[in-house]
């Protein structure tokens, strides 16, 4: 096994011994975080239940129901460096100069970054941020005269250059924000199988984009991950995850819904975890449901490990659970709760024998 180069080394942070080397990951073993989005509109309470209930991995909570701009794609659509949007009827949209809705795009932005800021005052330990990653904000953004940008391979390519120096100034002012904190950059992904797949519809919903090809949509994922030194890995939460590609990409995590994998994945996600790459692994509901006990709710990991028979003292520094999806759909209480429970089950996995 190798070595995961240029992170790690941080307070408490994983070393799994392999057979030649040691392997160091920003996060403490038995780590346990969230994929990004919470319910509410108050930034400072979400950055204080984040805080609280995940000491060992935070992260920035997004907070969607403030409405346009705080949205997935038009949060980060205001990272993009002279590619303003702008909302209309049919969604975000490309236009030729900022207006209302980039303006309020940057003040939850800000607003956001002020919260965590305070909450973070004097922390020193691994931070995680969201972006939507380039083929998702292709396949939701669209011209402003035409289809979707992801029909026009020139408008991509622009899209991710912007998107990539945006990402480095939104990291490098969360360093600022937070000296102690060690970067981890996820990007969200929920589009790409269907950017690989050939199903996104076009802008006019009786159509189909075609399908981008593996090595071009390795190349985008890269420039964008290969834009800062944070820690870099990527969210999918849909069926058919490419491991493979996003391991090419340089993820050194990646992160999925334990409940849409299939024993047909098994062999990609060894091959993963095989090569270094940690498992973000989503094992609870994203929304309101019973929540079952800590045995059950880390059973998918232990499972998992079990079948693939990686050796017992990789498992809770390598697999970091997480809900299975962002928690903007669920009631306040229960997103409190299912980072508890999250944070509670991965300690389990210190303790497996």
């Amino acid at each position: 096994m190798g070595r995961a180069r240029g992170w790690g080394g941080g307070t408490g942070a994983a070393r799994v011994v392999g057979l030649v080397n040691v392997i160091e990951y920003p996060w403490s073993p038995g780590a346990a975080t969230g994929v990004g989005s919470h319910p509410g509109d108050d930034p400072l309470e979400a950055a204080r239940v984040v805080f609280g209930e995940l000491p060992a991995l935070p992260y920035l909570p997004e907070l969607p129901d403030r409405g346009v701009g705080a949205d997935m794609v038009g949060r980060t659509a205001r990272l993009l460096v002279d590619m303003p949007v702008e909302v209309q009827p049919s969604g975000w949209r490309f236009t030729d100069r900022p207006g209302r809705d980039m303006a309020r795009a940057h003040d939850a932005m800000s607003r956001d970054l002020d919260a965590l800021e305070e909450v973070a005052q004097g922390y020193s330990g691994p931070l995680k941020l969201q972006v939507t990653g380039p083929w998702t904000l292709a396949g939701a953004i669209e011209l402003k005269h035409g289809d979707k940008a992801l029909a026009d391979p020139g408008a991509v390519r622009d899209l991710t250059a912007s998107l990539a120096e945006g990402v480095a100034a939104h990291v490098a002012n969360a360093r600022r924000r937070v000296p102690g904190a060690e970067i981890l950059l996820q990007l969200d992904e929920p589009g790409l199988p269907g950017v690989l797949a050939g199903t996104v519809p076009t802008a006019s919903g009786f159509g189909r984009l075609r399908a981008v090809e593996e090595p071009v949509a390795t190349e985008a994922l890269r420039a964008v991950l290969s834009a800062t030194d944070a820690f870099p890995l990527v969210h999918c939460c849909a069926p058919g995850v490419p491991f493979g590609l996003l391991r090419t990409a340089g993820a050194r995590a990646i992160s999925v819904d334990a409940a849409l994998l299939r024993r047909r994945d098994e062999d990609a996600i060894g091959e993963t975890l095989e090569a270094d790459v940690a498992l973000f692994l989503g094992v609870l509901p994203a929304t309101d449901a019973a929540i079952p006990d800590l045995k059950q709710v880390a059973a998918p990991a232990v499972d998992l490990w079990r079948r693939l028979g990686f050796p017992r003292d990789r498992l809770a520094a390598q697999i970091v659970l997480t809900p299975s999806c962002g928690l903007a759909g669920a009631s306040p209480d229960y997103a409190r709760r299912a980072l508890t429970t999250c944070r509670r089950a991965a300690e389990i996995l210190t303790e497996i024998e």
